[in-house]
């Protein structure tokens, strides 16, 4: 695997995806064959971990991965950025399963480095367009009835990179700004209720207590809906990364507006159009002007494997599997081609299929040796269809940078490796 920018390449002749029964009936087959192949009892010499014991649970008092694991790890592009402090790392979509993703593989994006916040001396205040203005402790945070949501959190700028071509080469790199988990916390129409919201009042600012002071405004129905102040993420307490002790939990929204570090909502009756909603995050268009407040992040879906961190292995039965995802709700379909966009076959969705958070598909396929071009694209409960990239760039041109869900293409080639490319 590499992060250097491939090449272009043209579209290649490749298989159909065949019918589901065939194809598991194949599998079934192949599967039998190994089985039997190995079958012939215990190995005589019996491997390390069942000669002896092994450390005790006093050892290790916060658990880790496996040491042959150790691949699976966050990584970051050094050239995308000037300094890591303002920086982004990507998730490892393609070792991953299930739809949470760990919290030690959970992307991170900072405008400033982390924040290291001492929660004993940490408020949010909320004040503005309120009745009664209030600066809350963790302490009174944790004493409000909580609430749980599955959500999952997209940056912006993910495949922001690809809009000129196919730039990095692996699903890390072309997707992985992107996490999934289930966060715990107080629900925003809880605080502003308590804080009492006056009438008129149609936005809040929300600040981030890092060296950034990170601001975005937000609409109150969203915040009304189903946002959440959360203090903690699939079952522990935040980590720094993820704005310890508390941050805001918009689901659907674009990860900018997620603030970490939370410390301010501001109640208002318009947009406070701060740097972050003007000079960044804004869509731009080939005339020059940028459309604002672009703030839902649109189906998406992507392929895990075959990928190019997940070669082929040979001709025979595979499963190709992916996630699929839109903050407008559910997954509704994801159908996947083999042919670059010239049939597709509806993929079997795997529960749960939740609103706004991450979808798995699977799909048995059997790879012949020959070279394919893998396709997925996401359909949403709204009937919004994930674009291609030639569509996005009839509306957006070539110079944009955010909100680039077109349909990701993954050239296997007929020695089994994997590359990113582009087709029209």
């Amino acid at each position: 695997m590499t992060d250097k920018p491939r090449p272009h390449n043209q579209a290649l002749q490749s298989g159909i995806a065949l019918g589901r029964r065939a194809l598991l009936g194949g599998a079934a087959g192949a599967l039998g064959g190994a089985v039997a192949a190995r079958a012939g009892g215990i190995p005589k010499d019996l491997p390390d971990w069942t000669a002896g014991m092994g450390p005790g649970v006093a050892d290790e008092p916060y658990g880790t991965p496996s040491k042959f694991e150790a691949h699976v790890v966050r990584r970051n592009v050094e050239w995308l950025t000037a300094s890591t402090e303002s920086s982004v790392n990507f998730t490892p979509l393609q070792d991953l399963n299930g739809i949470l993703t760990p919290n030690g593989l959970f992307f991170e994006r900072h405008h400033s480095g982390r924040a290291d916040v001492d929660p004993a001396q940490h408020r949010l205040v909320i004040h503005g367009m309120v009745e009664r203005p209030v600066s809350l402790s963790m302490e009174d945070l944790y004493r409000l009835p909580p609430v749980d949501r599955i959500a999952f959190t997209e940056c912006a700028a993910n495949g922001g990179m690809e809009w000129r071509g196919a730039q990095l080469n692996g699903v890390q790199f072309v997707r992985g700004m992107l996490g999934c988990a289930q966060w715990t916390g107080v629900s925003v129409r809880t605080l502003l209720e308590h804080a009492g919201v006056r009438p008129g009042a149609k936005w809040v600012l929300a600040e981030g207590a890092d060296n950034a002071a990170l601001d975005r405004s937000i609409p109150l129905d969203k915040m009304l809906d189903d946002a959440i102040v959360a203090y903690a993420q699939n079952g522990e307490r935040l980590r720094p990364g993820q704005g310890y002790p508390i941050r805001l939990v918009l689901p659907g929204y674009e990860g900018n507006m997620w603030v970490k570090w939370l410390r301010r909502l501001e109640v208002g009756d318009e947009p406070w159009y701060t740097r972050w909603e003007t000079s960044k995050y804004t869509d731009l268009l080939p005339t020059g002007k940028a459309i604002r407040f672009s703030f839902v992040q649109e189906a998406n879906s992507v392929i895990t494997s075959p990928a190019p961190e997940k070669p082929l292995n040979g001709p025979g039965p595979y499963v190709i599997r992916g996630l699929a995802w839109s903050g407008n709700g559910r997954i509704a379909r994801v159908d996947v081609s083999t042919d670059g966009g010239r049939n597709w076959v509806q993929a079997p969705l795997q529960e749960p299929v939740l609103p706004k958070a991450l979808t798995r598909f699977y799909l048995p396929w059997r790879w012949d040796g020959g070279s394919a071009l893998l396709q997925c694209r996401a359909i949403d409960e709204t009937g919004y269809v994930q674009p291609t990239i030639e569509a996005l760039r009839t509306v957006r041109g070539r110079n944009s940078i955010y909100h680039n869900n077109s349909i990701v293409t993954w050239l296997v080639n007929t020695t089994g490796e994997v590359e990113n490319v582009q087709v029209a």
